[in-house]
């Protein structure tokens, strides 16, 4: 039988196929490359208008405690009792000397809220990395292991949560003595529950998921899935956690300074700011309400940095 051919059928070729122009947008290599997972994390950032203006208060706040030699127009330690409390430059008084005053030891107070800065990052950052090392290693080896494990770690942070952590800091530092080191391991010690508790949960709800069981099938150990397999998978979890903690050392901090328990004098603490200047605040109240609103600034603008990135990271925000 002949085979039949269709008119107007275009012949097979073996070639290359040719590629036709076209003017769909949609297939533009640069909007290709706009909707790639870089893309989109940066979109989500940059229109969450929250976690941009507490990125920038933190940066410039960060940025003064790492240059505070350079910024700084006095030496923080420095004393004049022969110009003690001037008055901030916007007051009648003022000078553009003192920019921010001086304190009641005649101490440059614009110095001493720079260096301000680096003494509570320094206690913020250092005691959630401490607490973060602790917590993070009892929340996931109680939710890895489960069983007896579980049961006996829980009943540790249970025994932790029930013990208010500014009374025992305080009873601790009034028996061993009150100082920066002792501050931060104070405090460090005290606040590792919350990772404990969030971890916990976490790997808990990793370790059912199947990557894990397939590291188990192919052999790997227990170290090896819990640092390459879990780890990484909850680290949002860890790092949203450890940005709520910075801020509530900073306050603890500044709390146990103002009792008089915390930073010692002459070291330029906010909080020890604070403390100091109470005594002048029906007369000169800056001396107060500047170390305030520095102390204001840096905890919202890390509450703030923690709760945007919870929303970004957010699962539902990924997709």
């Amino acid at each position: 039988m002949a085979a039949h051919s269709t008119s107007g059928a275009a012949p097979l070729t073996s070639g290359p196929v040719p590629i036709v122009p076209t003017d769909d947008p949609r297939l533009d290599p640069a909007r290709v490359l706009a909707r790639g997972p870089g893309a989109h994390a940066m979109r989500r950032i940059l229109g969450h208008g929250g976690f941009m203006l507490a990125g920038i208060i933190f940066g410039l706040i960060v940025l003064m405690a790492v240059f505070a030699p350079v910024l700084a127009p006095h030496d923080p330690y420095i004393q004049d009792i022969g110009n003690r409390l001037i008055p901030p430059v916007w007051h009648d008084e003022g000078s553009w000397t003192n920019p921010f005053g001086t304190d009641a030891m005649g101490r440059d107070y614009l110095s001493r809220v720079i260096y301000g800065a680096r003494i509570s990052l320094i206690i913020g950052v250092a005691t959630a990395i401490i607490s973060g090392i602790i917590g993070s290693a009892l929340g996931i080896t109680a939710g890895y292991f489960g069983g007896r494990i579980d049961m006996v770690i829980s009943l540790i942070i249970t025994t932790r949560l029930s013990l208010p952590v500014i009374l025992v800091a305080l009873a601790v530092v009034a028996i061993i003595g009150a100082s920066l080191h002792i501050v931060i391991a104070v405090l460090g010690l005290l606040l590792w529950d919350r990772f404990a508790v969030v971890m916990r949960s976490a790997t808990m709800q990793a370790r059912s998921l199947d990557y894990v069981a397939a590291a188990s099938a192919i052999g790997a150990s227990t170290p090896r899935i819990i640092v390459s397999e879990i780890l990484p998978n909850i680290m949002n979890n860890l790092i949203v956690v450890a940005t709520f903690e910075v801020a509530n050392a900073i306050l603890l901090e500044a709390a146990l300074s103002f009792l008089g328990l915390g930073v010692q004098p002459p070291t330029p603490s906010w909080g020890l700011m604070i403390a100091e200047g109470r005594d002048y605040l029906l007369f000169d109240p800056w001396v107060i309400v500047i170390p305030g609103i520095a102390l204001s600034l840096l905890v919202l603008s890390v509450n703030m940095l923690g709760d945007g990135l919870r929303d970004i990271t957010a699962p539902e925000n990924c997709n």
